[in-house]
């Protein structure tokens, strides 16, 4: 048993959770004077995205010193209290690390862009032109456009599968290897019980860098929040390498005498090829984020969990939504139906094994916030002149309490508008309501605890109607009714005592009567 097992995670999107100095963006004043809110909730694990020095031209995932602290979102000093509070309160605190590329900003890359015999040139990817003097290969920008840009000193293009001002470090180097490992060490020392490791699967390159091939049938509808011309190929040679699972192998040996988790965002949707990155020498945890490519579909989503469970069982860390995605209970239909559903997929996940992690706002059943694509600061949305293909919808800040700034700033205008949000979004009125969404999913967190810890216990499934998800894990027993209509879902011979239900449920004999957009969890006596 490890200190994460059956854990449930929370997802701090640092500039929209809570503003503590007034200026509109969230920062770690804000954290720390709301980390009550998260150990009331119930969470093991708090993962806050970046708060490294940075030019924000990716909010923060551009980062300008591994080591450093943002001005805009404290000190230091602060950061510290921030992760000496998580522990009084019980809590683990997860910091988010972006291996993939650095800033265009951080001092490697203003030295290797320096001239061709920087000692630290070969941190990064270049490459002479192609002989029409364009871009080495065909690779895109997830962001779009080419992933080459051209430095015009120096004669070669460098290699960013995101922003320009992103560079991809080269894994090749032993150096950049060397430097990681002192930058998780540093990390550990300060206090911190893990990370979570952007992009992941695409570390490593194929040495050759070939051109990838065309997507057979690309479909910007599907992914939504990465460019079209990103989705126009066939990522076989700039992601998931074989080579890449070393790197964590690597790492492995740094965790471990602090008892620390790796937590890998493995952008992979085939479980079979996810399989490597969690074979036990390697990374701890990755998320499984097939259910956030199902817009609704009860049957979809049932196998998409289902197979979810072909990883080796505690490894997955599961999610609806992230700061990359438009919200769950949106995707699912809007309103208080998108709202069940979110719901009872939770209760699904919460009953698998693994790691269950929520994202900001999915506990008060928050939808997309409402923006113009005025108010859109994500590259993908300004790329694609369409807001919808942004991320900014999933970030706007949380409402925490009714009046001007809904609790989130008492000073400037936010650094994103807050959506359209009511009264009844926010934290305070639904904590004081046993029947809101937050007040639902507090008490499916407290289940998960009493109930749901069972370890890697296999998952047995049971008989259910298509688009119903039942099954049992020893003495527990979880069925999910994702469907719109009413089902049976027939029970093994035990005495079953219901703890927790989202939705209309009736346990009859030998059988439980579900309603549409429902689950329970029960357990044998």
């Amino acid at each position: 048993m490890t200190w994460w097992d059956a854990a449930v995670g929370y997802e701090v999107y640092l500039r929209s959770f809570s503003d503590g100095t007034g200026d509109g963006v969230g920062d770690l004043q804000g954290l720390h004077d709301r980390l009550d809110h998260l150990a009331w909730l119930g969470v093991d694990l708090v993962w806050v995205t970046p708060f490294y020095p940075s030019p924000m031209r990716d909010h923060g995932y551009d980062v300008a010193d591994y080591r450093g602290v943002e001005p805009v979102f404290g000190d230091s000093d602060l950061l510290d209290a921030c992760i000496a509070r998580t522990h009084e309160l019980g809590m683990r605190f997860m910091v988010d690390l972006v291996p993939n590329h650095s800033s265009s900003e951080h001092v490697w890359f203003q030295s290797a862009r320096s001239s061709r015999e920087s000692p630290h040139r070969d941190y990064y990817i270049w490459r002479d032109p192609a002989p029409d003097g364009g871009p080495p290969n065909n690779w895109m920008s997830v962001f779009g456009g080419p992933a080459w840009s051209l430095d015009e000193a120096t004669g070669q293009y460098w290699l960013h599968l995101f922003l320009p001002e992103q560079p991809d470090l080269n894994w090749d180097n032993p150096a950049v290897r060397d430097e990681f490992d002192e930058i998780l060490r540093f990390w550990l020392d300060r206090g911190v019980d893990g990370f979570r490791i952007d992009v992941a699967h695409a570390l490593v390159k194929h040495p050759a860098l070939p051109d990838n091939p065309p997507a057979e049938v690309p479909d910007a509808a599907e992914l939504g929040t990465v460019a079209t011309e990103w989705e126009s190929l066939e990522h076989i040679y700039d992601t998931d390498q074989q080579a890449v699972v070393d790197v964590y192998r690597r790492w492995r040996e740094v965790m471990t005498p602090y008892d620390a988790v790796l937590l890998g965002e493995v952008y992979l949707l085939d479980a079979d090829l996810m399989q490597r990155y969690l074979d036990g020498s390697g990374l701890h945890l990755a998320f499984w984020f097939k259910p956030l490519h199902v817009r609704w579909d009860a049957e979809a989503m049932v196998a998409a969990l289902r197979e979810g469970t072909e990883l080796p069982a505690g490894r997955v860390a599961w999610v609806q939504g992230s700061h990359d995605r438009h919200r769950a209970a949106s995707r699912y239909g809007g309103g208080d139906l998108g709202r069940r559903r979110q719901l009872a997929v939770a209760v699904a996940q919460f009953g698998l094994p693994g790691v269950a992690f929520i994202y900001q706002g999915e506990e008060l059943g928050l939808l997309d916030g409402q923006l113009s694509l005025d108010d859109a600061q994500d590259p993908v949305a300004l790329h694609e002149g369409n807001v919808d293909r942004g991320r900014d919808a999933a970030r706007t800040p949380i409402p925490w309490a009714p009046g001007p700034g809904m609790g989130f700033t008492l000073g400037a205008r936010p650094w994103l508008p807050l959506g359209g949000r009511t009264d009844e979004d926010t934290v305070a009125q639904q904590a004081a309501d046993d029947e809101s969404w937050l007040s639902r999913y507090r008490e499916l967190v407290s289940v998960r605890r009493s109930h749901l810890r069972l370890g890697d216990m296999p998952v047995r499934w049971l008989d259910a109607p298509a688009g119903t998800l039942a099954f049992r894990r020893g003495d527990a027993l979880v069925a999910c009714n994702l469907t719109d209509d009413p089902c049976r879902v027939p029970l093994p011979d035990d005495r079953w005592t219901v703890r927790y239900v989202a939705g209309d449920a009736d346990l009859g004999d030998g059988h439980l009567a579900l309603g549409g957009a429902t689950a329970v969890v029960a357990t044998a006596s």
